[in-house]
């Protein structure tokens, strides 16, 4: 039995495990199993594997995008360049990182706003930006992070409360993209502190968010005539991705 399975803590969250056992199911695949491993620290990290010595495969989320590097053989060249790791391929001699996440992002961000190219504010600092901004560089979108502490080593961040006092930057970065876990099941009453009155027509307003399938923020914006797309479609390619990963040459 080939196992493949997420870690990342908390997993309440994850749609992954019914994902890929329906795709299981789907496609009639009997050999394979998707389990979630909730692991309070990374440091745990090594042990699982011992414990679980039939995983070929692993998804990454939340807080250990970052944090799982140290642990792995070897990055792939465009996984080194994100420095986030949401994909590990295990093989008898190595654990390969990868970052699917970028893939799926672009794609995403591609079939949803076509051919225009509109500035992008990234809320959010963590893994999943870090693939985002990479994909809008590749796309050629300017973009600034939007953070809560002041970064002054960095010329493309700002702090929500610099964003709060200058409503001029969402005019000039009309995209609104939520990178951080904000809002997702079972906090769906919370917020990014973004003012939603800085939304309007004019805005585009993509959440990574996926559980729930609107969030608070995405239905704020959207009463304020903003568009709006949630993670779920790239959640999908990403997955499909990291399945042609664990997969290729087999």
């Amino acid at each position: 039995m080939k196992k493949y399975g997420l870690i990342g803590f908390p997993l309440t969250h994850s749609f992954s495990k019914s994902y890929f056992s329906e795709k299981f199911r789907r496609e009639g695949i009997t050999d394979c199993q998707y389990d979630l491993y909730e692991l309070p620290e990374i440091q745990s990290f090594p042990a699982l594997l011992v414990k679980e010595p039939e995983l070929v495969g692993l998804n990454v989320t939340i807080p250990y995008k970052q944090q799982v590097i140290p642990y792995l053989d070897r990055l792939d060249p465009a996984c080194k360049e994100i420095g986030a790791v949401n994909c590990i391929k295990i093989t008898p001699l190595e654990l390969i990182g990868y970052n699917t996440d970028y893939f799926g992002f672009k794609t995403s961000l591609s079939n949803w706003i076509g051919e225009e190219r509109p500035g992008a504010l990234i809320l959010g600092t963590g893994g999943a930006s870090r693939a985002v901004a990479q994909a809008l560089k590749d796309l050629h979108m300017p973009f600034l992070r939007i953070s809560r502490s002041p970064r002054p080593d960095s010329k493309t961040t700002r702090t929500y409360d610099a964003l709060a006092a200058s409503p001029q930057l969402v005019q000039s970065y009309p995209l609104i993209i939520n990178t951080t876990p904000v809002g997702t099941y079972p906090h769906t009453a919370d917020l990014p502190p973004i003012p939603v009155s800085l939304f309007g027509p004019d805005q585009w307003y993509y959440d990574l968010v996926y559980n729930p399938e609107e969030t608070r923020l995405m239905q704020e914006a959207a009463k304020r005539g903003a568009k709006t797309k949630n993670g779920l479609e790239m959640l999908h390619l990403q997955a499909e991705a990291a399945w042609d990963i664990w997969n290729e040459g087999n």
